[in-house]
């Protein structure tokens, strides 16, 4: 079988380029092979297949159902330490299915949006913390409000012991999995040695028996003592049956409850960061966001889901910010079952392929000047699934892709109308690998001023050059 090029460097040092410096080691793969390269990653270094182009995207993206491709979620195994053997990120086939038909209703309709209240709340106690004349961490503070809310709309949980223990062990459990050594160690198994609590993974392993603990014992009072009043997600869960009348068993909502937290958490305040930072470092984005949002009829709009879906501009701000710098930089992998060729290139079964997300946002061909920020893109013209898909695509979609836009636009709108802002240096950000996925390098903004939206008199935008 011959396989599309790609880099001649010892696997391992591929492996040590893709953990270290992901985005600059897929441009260089781009840049000396083109459309499609193939790399070695994974603990045995099988060789993985990368195309960018959208038309091999739609080939292998929408034959997940068919005898083409399949979506096994055995390939998924870097996030079983994190998730668990139940998650639907693992599942495959109909159990895969099952589980995902089990855990959309309450991401879609009334149920997501019922939520926008709680999201207002949440970032305006975040917002109160802010201090005039202060600078403070843009992630930590999106990390704050992203947690508190998967812990209010997820577990239903606001305040207790519970909750502050999980908001504490999971910060902490993630922020310490998320530089390169940490990554290493999902990608090399032979490197998991619970050598004690001071070993980076017996320390991992800890943590997450304590958060274990947490959720089961949440479980279990939820089971012995219903409460019919509650809508969190957690309680919608328990409640869901399959085709066959099945309820989820407490492992299967352990492993669920663990992807929401940190599928959910993580993505969200890493996306929130980046639109803060290009809200700010492009003043003219600021005043037409400005300008948008005072065209609302009422404040509570800025927590309502119609009235916000119907912005276009913060959509398009939202929209760029996922597309420049995608949290997610691949799509979950895919194996051939039987031959087939895509670009011209003949593939046999067991062949491993995965779409880039980030090469495929950065082609000069689908987005002129695709290395600049500029939301007017997504005024201009509708991009394929294809050609934007920073939630993935096919069968392995983000179940929770409409509730995170939701809470972006939310958040976004309360922050941008009751505080300015403005960046504390002129330093460039840069993207880096934060675990699994992609972050920002660290961003801080100053307080100017705790202001109602209202009291702002502000022209007319220009557009970006």
């Amino acid at each position: 079988m011959s396989l599309p090029n790609g880099p001649k460097t010892p696997a391992i040092w591929q492996m040590f380029d893709w953990i270290t410096s992901p985005f600059s080691f897929m441009r260089r793969c781009a840049q000396d092979y083109g459309d499609c390269f193939t790399v070695k990653l994974g603990e045995k270094f099988a060789p993985v297949v990368f195309f960018s182009h959208p038309q091999a995207l739609q080939t292998i993206l929408t034959s997940d159902d068919s005898k083409t491709f399949d979506a096994p979620g055995e390939l998924n195994g870097l996030f079983e330490p994190f998730l668990g053997t139940q998650s639907v990120i693992g599942l495959t086939g109909d159990r895969h299915r099952r589980m995902r038909q089990l855990m959309m209703p309450p991401f879609h309709g009334e149920r997501m949006r019922s939520y926008g209240q709680l999201i207002g709340e949440i970032t305006e106690e975040v917002i109160s913390e802010w201090t005039v004349g202060r600078s403070f961490s843009v992630r930590e503070s999106m990390q704050t409000i992203s947690m508190r809310v998967i812990l209010g709309a997820v577990f239903g949980l606001a305040q207790g012991s519970r909750y502050q223990q999980l908001e504490k062990l999971l910060g902490i459990m993630l922020d310490e999995m998320s530089n390169p050594l940490s990554v290493s160690l999902l990608y090399l198994p032979i490197l998991r040695q619970d050598l004690g609590a001071l070993s980076p993974w017996g320390n991992f392993i800890r943590r997450r028996e304590q958060v274990d603990q947490i959720i089961y014992a949440e479980i279990a009072e939820r089971r012995s003592h219903p409460d019919p009043d509650r809508h969190d997600i957690f309680t919608l869960l328990m409640s869901a049956r399959d085709a066959a009348g099945e309820a989820m068993t407490d492992v299967e909502l352990r492993d669920e409850l663990m992807t929401l937290l940190v599928a959910g958490h993580e993505t969200t305040a890493t996306a929130l960061t980046w639109a803060l930072y290009w809200i700010h470092k492009f003043p003219p984005v600021r005043d037409r966001l400005l300008q948008e949002l005072q065209g609302l009829d009422h404040p509570d709009h800025l927590s309502d889901a119609n009235a916000l879906l119907r912005l276009p501009y913060l959509n398009a701000v939202c929209s760029e910010t996922l597309r420049i710098y995608p949290v997610g930089m691949l799509t979950f992998p895919r194996v051939v079952n039987v031959p087939v060729e895509v670009m011209g290139h003949s593939l046999e079964p067991g062949t491993i392929v995965i779409g880039s997300i980030y090469l495929t946002h950065h082609r000069e061909d689908i987005y002129l000047e695709a290395d600049q920020f500029k939301p007017e893109r997504f005024l201009e013209r509708q991009f394929s699934p294809f050609e934007y898909l920073p939630f993935g695509g096919g069968s392995r979609r983000c179940i929770g892709m409409a509730f995170a836009l939701f809470e972006m636009k939310v958040v976004l709108s309360k922050i941008l109308s009751q505080v300015e802002l403005s960046l504390a240096d002129t330093r460039s950000v840069q993207p880096v690998r934060r675990g699994l996925t992609s972050g920002a390098s660290p961003v801080r903004l100053v307080v100017k001023n705790h202001a109602p939206m209202a009291t702002k008199n502000r022209a007319p935008a220009s557009s970006l050059s």
